[in-house]
């Protein structure tokens, strides 16, 4: 069962962009967020308010609606498109022009009218904050190998998609590398399943720590002793040191007759073929690379390119 805890931020770790055209109220909803230390920045139309977007993240944007340049509901529909991540409060002093569904139903999470009192605004905050990271939560549970705390086959299969596309429009370098457990069906049936589920999770966390480049570097547990990592904005050579500090990591532990082999492949596109079959290739010769890698001996990287 999981902890109402799970679901709580504290909130000088949320972060809130307010935007208003009137500068008494601005001042009054900051001095308000002040008082439960949640941090913010202020926008006085949308126009600011997707400037400052584009330099930080930002939780939760509240917006007045009616504002010159660009109004609230034109900056909502901005931000649905290009922030996604972000959750957005609607305020107005004009309750008859917007209606709540309105709001909800251009993609909102919560709307208010003026005046709002402090306790009214910090209660909807607590309840989005909450909801927000909930779904979170949720949401990484979803992805999440539950044993190794890897990432899972089901959000291989998507970042792999989007990885290689960001790669190919932004022309950099992406590699792909397999691991596979030596030997650890043996030292699995010897030293019982337990121990094998220890093999596993030591691995998770040496992945984790030593592919370690944030929103660059990706972890997998692909299934069962099998594992990947996928390197964006990287050099071979980088590639290759990752999976090396896997290795040695790994070996230090001593795990019986266990140990890793490894296949390394670069993604080269070729035009003549759809997407899913380059990726496809993609993932077929890392895996291809990494049976050379047993064949050869195991307990060694074999590169395909």
């Amino acid at each position: 069962m999981t902890d109402d805890s799970d679901f709580t931020r504290h909130n000088e770790d949320v972060s809130i962009l307010l935007v208003d055209d009137d500068p008494l109220i601005l001042r009054a909803m900051e001095r308000i967020l002040s008082l439960d230390d949640y941090s913010y920045a202020s926008a006085q139309d949308g126009v600011q308010a997707v400037e400052k977007l584009k330099e930080s993240l930002y939780d939760i944007v509240i917006t007045d609606i009616n504002m010159p340049n660009m109004n609230g509901m034109e900056l909502l529909k901005h931000i649905i498109r290009h922030h996604p991540g972000t959750g957005v409060i609607v305020s107005t002093g004009y309750s008859m022009e917007y209606s709540y569904i309105d709001v909800i139903n251009a993609g909102a999470i919560d709307y208010m009218t003026k005046p709002f009192a402090a306790d009214e605004l910090l209660a909807r905050l607590k309840r989005v904050v909450r909801e927000r990271a909930m779904l979170k939560k949720l949401e990484q549970i979803s992805v999440c190998d539950s044993l190794t705390k890897l990432y899972n086959r089901r959000y291989f299969d998507i970042k792999i998609v989007d990885e290689t596309h960001r790669a190919i429009r932004h022309n950099y370098n992406i590699f792909l590398t397999f691991i596979d457990i030596d030997n650890f069906k043996i030292y699995n049936d010897t030293k019982g399943h337990q121990a094998g589920d220890y093999v596993l999770q030591t691995l998770g966390g040496i992945m984790t720590s030593c592919a370690a480049r944030r929103g660059v570097d990706w972890t997998f547990r692909y299934g069962g002793d099998e594992f990947a990592v996928l390197n964006t904005k990287a050099s071979k050579e980088q590639a290759l040191q990752i999976i090396e500090r896997i290795g040695a990591a790994y070996n230090e532990q001593k795990f019986g007759m266990t140990s890793l082999s490894f296949g390394l492949a670069k993604f080269q596109r070729d035009e003549s073929m759809t997407w899913p079959d380059n990726i496809n290739a993609f993932i077929k010769k890392a895996d291809m690379a990494m049976y050379q890698a047993k064949e050869r001996g195991k307990n060694q990287i074999f590169s395909a390119d």
